[in-house]
């Protein structure tokens, strides 16, 4: 599969399971209908707790992103991409947020990041 967790990453596992899961399904590459691993599959490939994947699908599941059909297991929603990309939204403002305050207190002006922000998306 395509997850990666990381012990390096504040998060706690299940969230960068949810994480990459609604990433993948943002880029295409997971579709409507797709069919994820079994918890047990997925919790044995990134050899972490089936509990951990269990939490995991169990959000995907109450903020929409798959469904669970009993006996044949859970499949990518019919997502409104709209909606992904206002959430994703939401959480880059309250990163850029935490950025803004960490750099007041280093005298690091909102406009020094806006050229940073600028310099890194002319190199793609």
């Amino acid at each position: 599969m395509f997850i990666v967790i990381s012990p390096l990453n504040p998060d706690p596992m299940y969230k960068q399971v949810t994480d990459q899961i609604k990433d993948a399904i943002a880029d295409g590459s997971l579709k409507p209908e797709d069919r994820l691993p079994s918890i047990r599959e997925m919790a044995r490939e990134l050899k972490i707790s089936e509990i951990t994947i269990k939490r995991a699908y169990t959000d995907l599941e109450n903020e929409g992103y798959i469904l669970t059909r009993s006996g044949l297991g859970s499949f990518i929603a019919d997502i409104n991409r709209a909606k992904l990309r206002r959430e994703k939204l939401v959480q880059a403002r309250n990163e850029i947020r935490k950025i803004l305050n960490t750099g007041k207190r280093f005298g690091i002006e909102p406009s020094d990041l806006v050229d940073i922000i600028q310099k890194l998306g002319d190199d793609k």
